[in-house]
């Protein structure tokens, strides 16, 4: 049996550990931080307990609405910022802790240091009691990425901001402008909205979500819905500067250099917090990467085949680290980690990335998978899309959930579905059906077939599908 070293307890490397584990290999799991990595630490667990958060607080606003009376006219709801927090915290030890019992349950040796590549599969792991170097038959590289900082908006952690600090805040700002109408961005204006700050989203792009697996249906539905919330969104328009003056910050606004014929004056906006959500960077620094013989391209991301092998014999690269020439997703990061396991055994097993879902947590969540209509145009295909909405079906009356829809895209002659977007109450969960669905290469009759449970939101898919099939 191999032994196996990896850097990063991410979602990434800790499930690669516990599968190697499981197989019988001697397993060192590395980490210079806390296990779960950016995932369980600062990003999609504590995201959606705050967003939970969120959702009650919206809730207990709409009571009146499903019938619930309190009794006493002047009571009111608003968000208790440390209450919040601490809840978040509770949940993120539990799972830390529930993933450190696991390791020691398998045998897994964790090692707690910063750590560093050297030759012949070899890492040197510099810890609080000195230097270690570990031999091993198989590295694998998890390091995840890092937040992207922005030279013309330093952050100071009080007045501007980045997501981690979002996630730990003792107040909520009167007023808040995000930078950047992504994922992270879109998320987080939407709880900042539920708690109770005015907010605006700057985006640089011409649509929310500006990501080529979204639908830019899906877009135009999250900015009404924006809109509906009560957040202001600048499209087209970037942060050239920010400045703190008097606990005030100064925004000047510029028309964005990513769209072209966008033209306009500055102009100058007052907030008094700004949170940076613009991307991220790899995390390989001190790894010597360049030393050990791993390639990189120009921004640093690591270089690896679809058996996540990197240039380097023997070493073994997953999640993040890959950068956005595949997919950032934690559960992408997982499954990448089961394919490099599968090779330090001798599988010869490559990742299909076809078929990948993913969540979106915004108000309302999408849910994604597959081709939007804009790849499927690209890439020559023949297709047709149909869509349903979310306010005709019972259950989301019944639950007064309404803004969102069903799309699905497929191919034009064969009904083959091609792509998958729902936008509403829980359209996060509803898309494993869809993905189900095109991992077996099934149709729209498929779906259509397959008798669905009544009063459900899932039964959304299956009258997407019989639309579909009665416009042929």
């Amino acid at each position: 049996m191999p032994s196996i070293t990896i850097i990063g307890a991410g979602p990434g490397g800790h499930i690669a550990a516990f599968d190697a584990a499981r197989r019988g290999a001697a397993v060192t799991l590395v980490e210079k931080g806390e296990v779960g990595g950016t995932c369980l630490n600062t990003g999609c667990i504590p995201t959606k307990t705050i967003k939970a958060s969120a959702e009650a607080l919206e809730t207990a606003g709409r009571l009146a609405e499903f019938g619930i009376r309190t009794g006493v006219e002047s009571v009111g709801y608003q968000a208790d910022m440390p209450a919040i927090v601490a809840r978040k915290e509770r949940v993120r030890k539990i799972l830390c802790g529930g993933l450190e019992k696991t390791c020691a349950a398998l045998k897994i040796r964790l090692v707690r240091g910063a750590a560093e590549l050297g030759a012949n599969r070899s890492v040197l792991v510099h810890t609080e009691e000195g230097t270690e170097q570990i031999h091993s038959d198989a590295v694998i590289i998890a390091t995840g990425s890092k937040i992207l900082d922005l030279p013309s908006l330093p952050v100071d952690h009080k007045h501007i901001i980045n997501s981690d600090d979002a996630l730990n805040l003792d107040h909520v700002p009167a007023r808040m402008i995000i930078v950047g109408g992504g994922v992270i961005g879109c998320e987080l204006a939407f709880i900042y909205r539920a708690f109770g700050a005015e907010v605006t989203i700057i985006e640089g792009l011409n649509r929310l979500l500006p990501i080529p697996s979204v639908d830019e249906e899906m877009s135009r539905l999250l900015l009404r819905e924006a809109k509906k919330h009560g957040i202001r969104v600048e499209l087209a328009r970037t942060v050239k500067q920010a400045t703190v003056e008097n606990g005030v910050v100064q925004c000047v606004l510029s028309p964005s250099p990513f769209v072209e014929g966008v033209t306009g004056p500055d102009a100058t906006v007052e907030t008094d917090m700004v949170l940076v959500a613009v991307g991220r960077s790899p995390n390989t620094e001190g790894l010597k990467l360049a030393e050990a013989g791993v390639e990189t391209d120009n921004r640093g991301w690591i270089k690896a085949d679809l058996r996540m092998r990197t240039s380097v014999e023997g070493v073994y690269a997953i999640g993040d680290a890959l950068g956005p020439a595949r997919i950032m997703l934690a559960h992408v990061a997982s499954a990448e980690g089961l394919c490099a396991v599968a090779n330090c055994f001798g599988e010869e097993r490559e990742l299909d990335y076809n078929v990948i879902p993913a969540g979106i947590f915004t108000s309302p969540e999408m849910g994604t998978v597959g081709l939007s209509e804009t790849e499927a145009a690209q890439a020559g295909i023949e297709f047709r899309s149909q869509v349903f909405q979310f306010r005709e079906l019972g259950k989301a009356q019944a639950m007064g959930e309404l803004p969102g829809l069903f799309k699905l895209i497929c191919e034009k002659e064969s009904g083959k579905i091609i792509g998958a977007h729902i936008a509403g109450a829980h359209a996060t969960d509803l898309i494993a059906e869809a993905a189900l669905a095109m991992e077996k290469g099934l149709t729209a009759a498929d779906l259509a077939h397959t008798i669905h449970a009544h009063p459900t939101l899932a039964e959304g898919l299956y009258e997407a599908a019989e639309g579909w099939l009665r416009g042929r």
